[in-house]
């Protein structure tokens, strides 16, 4: 196992190096001044070069991209070149509702998409399997921006059950505040274990050893849940871990929708005002949050099933 773990970490180190250039070049590419931006319209070309220089973005790209790293290692990821804060302060301001977040969506998707996808092994090619194939379908292929908005007018503006925005880190005001955007991030991934989760457990039915045990005697739900569910964890731990990039990028948009200061909402912010630093900390951050959850997972179903590490 420790051969195992040194191996994928040793292969995660290309990948959040190549994700820090790639980030770290497209958004100085992209047009605009920053300081520009920071000083205002009326702000002399004079005033501008000076800024720039004492900020070093009249440096070249390479040398910028040295210091961001040498910062990185000692754990400085520089300040905000708009908000004139420290990033890791920023971070660690907007990372809890973030998280928050996350959780909350990948419990929303497991409460509903796990039942699902199970009643539908079970009911296959019935009219219940039907219509979940037909629900999930539909949730799989319904933006994420405009789902948050429907629930917004229905739930919140028409039924008045739940806020449609603002955020407080206060239980249980917490979980009202967030369940309109944790609905809404939890049902693209209720989708996709529905649809995964059902055909590993197809396969997990239809087995030897499934077969044996209803020789045996047992009930078919003991038969689902103890053989068949219990099989197919991995393939659920593997849905989960491959889609948290994509949740990441769906926290971008919804805590847009839903006015919370979360780091996705702070990565709009940053982007619109070409803030170089906090753009490239906040992408670094995401991707090195993608790795390391990758890896906690490997290791998960490294542990599950142990052919995994010896191959």
């Amino acid at each position: 196992m420790a051969w195992y773990l040194l191996r994928r970490v040793i292969a995660a180190v290309p990948v959040v190096i190549g994700l820090s250039i790639a980030a770290f070049l497209i958004i100085h590419l992209v047009p605009g001044d920053p300081v520009q931006q920071m000083l205002g319209a009326r702000a002399t070309p004079e005033t501008v070069a000076t800024v720039t220089h004492e900020l070093g973005l009249d440096r070249p790209l390479p040398e910028q991209y040295l210091e961001f790293v040498s910062g990185v290692v000692v754990g400085d990821l520089g300040d905000s070149i708009t908000l004139n804060q420290p990033v890791t302060t920023l971070l660690r301001q907007r990372a809890i509702a973030t998280f928050w977040l996350l959780l909350y969506g990948v419990c929303v998707a497991l409460v509903v998409g796990v039942p699902l996808a199970v009643w539908s092994a079970v009911r296959r090619d019935r009219w219940a399997d039907q219509v979940i194939r037909l629900f999930s379908t539909t949730a799989f292929g319904m933006p994420t921006f405009w789902l948050g908005l429907v629930l917004a007018l229905v739930f919140g503006l028409e039924l008045g059950w739940l806020p449609v925005g603002g955020y407080t880190d206060a239980f249980p005001d917490l979980l009202v505040s967030l369940t309109l955007p944790a609905i809404t991030l939890g049902l693209s991934l209720t989708a996709i274990i529905i649809r995964t989760l059902r055909s590993s457990l197809l396969e997990s039915l239809s087995s030897d050893y499934v077969e044996a045990a209803r020789a045996r005697g047992l009930t078919e739900r003991r038969v689902v849940l103890r053989y068949g569910l219990r099989n197919s964890l991995g393939a659920m731990i593997t849905i989960i871990a491959v889609n948290i990039g994509y949740l990441i990028g769906g926290a971008v948009v919804i805590e847009t929708v839903f006015r919370i200061p979360g780091l996705g909402s702070l990565l709009v912010e940053a982007s619109l005002r070409r803030d170089y630093t906090l753009v490239t900390a906040l992408t670094l951050v995401a991707g090195v949050a993608v790795v390391v959850i990758s890896l906690v997972t490997d290791l998960v179903y490294a542990y599950l099933d142990p052919r995994v590490r010896l191959s």
